[in-house]
């Protein structure tokens, strides 16, 4: 199944591309991505719609073609931008899916907004920390080592995240370090110096159901993550992915699908 390729204007002024998966008329599914973008999660959306639900997908201003990066400022900017996202689709009552940091906004629009969310899906999510086991600082790696450290298939992730740019074309180089800059530019605005807003002292009102999903090899964030999130949110539960690394919707789409699916259907 392929993407139907549009997009969504907010409120605020944001221009953001959306890509759409499954039928219109199927429930819906609003998907946050990682600080990486949108790049490897496409298996895993499209598995999904398949499952029977309408997958909507906005990219992040500062990410590809979406403009309106200089409105967000702090970590309230970012959850009310998901919300004025939502409304722009005309969601009310809705499931939210987010991967990393998308997870981290979409964490923080539950709590902001309990009533709207039937139900919460955080992928690996950033958004918690602790001092025994840090978080690795993604603004210090070398383009080189972000293979090593988000994927279990490191040979798979290096191949993805260069999308195929030739680096011996230097105009080529150029195109990908600059949008490179630009994503993690937008993405430090809540993630840098450490992915730590304060959440936990709002996870309290996350009322609706709630499914925690880590790669067991996730470099990036220790797995034992998974149980800090459930123990701060009441009822939420938590499963591990075997043979995956932080970079989930990749490297397991079908089974994240299959996750999903079954976690809903229950909820």
């Amino acid at each position: 199944m392929t993407a139907t390729g549009t997009r969504v204007q907010t409120a605020r002024g944001a221009d953001c591309a959306l890509r759409s998966f499954g039928d219109p008329a199927d429930p819906a599914v609003l998907y946050f991505h990682s600080a990486l973008g949108s790049v490897g999660d496409e298996e895993f959306l499209a598995a999904l719609a398949g499952l029977g639900y309408r997958v909507l997908a906005p990219e992040m201003p500062g990410y590809g073609s979406s403009t309106g990066e200089g409105l967000l400022e702090d970590m309230l900017d970012f959850t009310l931008h998901g919300w004025d996202v939502a409304d722009a689709l005309g969601l009310d009552e809705l499931v939210l899916i987010g991967h990393s940091m998308g997870g981290m906004l979409a964490a923080e629009m539950a709590a902001l907004c309990p009533g709207r969310v039937k139900a919460l899906v955080l992928v690996a999510p950033v958004g918690l920390w602790r001092d025994d086991r840090p978080v690795v600082d993604l603004f210090s790696l070398l383009p080189f080592q972000f293979a090593e450290v988000l994927f279990a298939d490191q040979a798979s992730g290096a191949a993805l995240l260069t999308g195929g740019v030739d680096f011996d074309d230097l105009d080529a180089l150029s195109e990908f370090f600059i949008a490179n800059a630009r994503r993690l530019g937008t993405a430090g605005k809540i993630l840098f110096p450490i992915p730590d807003r304060r959440l936990s002292k709002r996870l309290y009102r996350v009322r609706c159901p709630v499914l925690v999903v880590w790669g067991d090899q996730d470099r990036y964030i220790d797995p034992s993550y998974a149980e800090e999130w459930t123990s701060r949110i009441t009822g939420a539960s938590a499963i591990r992915l075997a043979g995956a690394g932080h970079m989930v919707p990749f490297e397991r789409a079908a089974e994240l699908g299959q996750a999903v699916r079954e976690f809903l259907a229950g909820s």
